[in-house]
C-alpha cells in the first residue's frame, strides 16, 4: 500500500490550479460565442412559434389556425354553498 507524499500532494494541487485557470481562460473565450448562438436560436424559435398560427395565402387572405388555441376550462361544481349562523 502506498502512502501519500508531500510531493504528490503538491503535484495534485498544481494540476487542479492549472486546470482551473485553463478552464476560466477557455470559458472567457468560448462562452460568449456559445451564448450568442443560444440566444439566436431561442429568438428564431420564438419567432417561428408565434408566426405559425397566421398563414397567408397567395390571394392575401389570412387564415388563423385555432386548433392550438387554448380552450377555457369549465369550473366543476364540487358542492353547494351552505350559509350558517352560530346559535347562542
Amino acid at each position: 500500500m502506498e502512502t501519500a507524499s508531500f510531493n504528490g500532494f503538491i503535484k495534485t494541487l498544481f494540476f487542479i490550479i492549472v486546470f482551473w485557470y485553463l478552464f476560466k481562460f477557455l470559458a472567457r473565450i468560448f462562452l460568449p460565442i456559445l451564448l450568442k448562438k443560444a440566444v439566436h436560436k431561442a429568438s428564431r424559435n420564438f419567432q417561428q412559434q408565434h408566426s405559425q398560427p397566421f398563414r397567408q395565402n397567395n390571394s392575401g387572405e389570412v387564415h388563423i389556425d385555432t386548433s392550438k388555441a387554448p380552450r377555457s376550462k369549465e369550473k366543476k361544481k364540487v358542492g353547494e354553498y351552505v350559509d350558517y349562523e352560530e346559535l347562542d
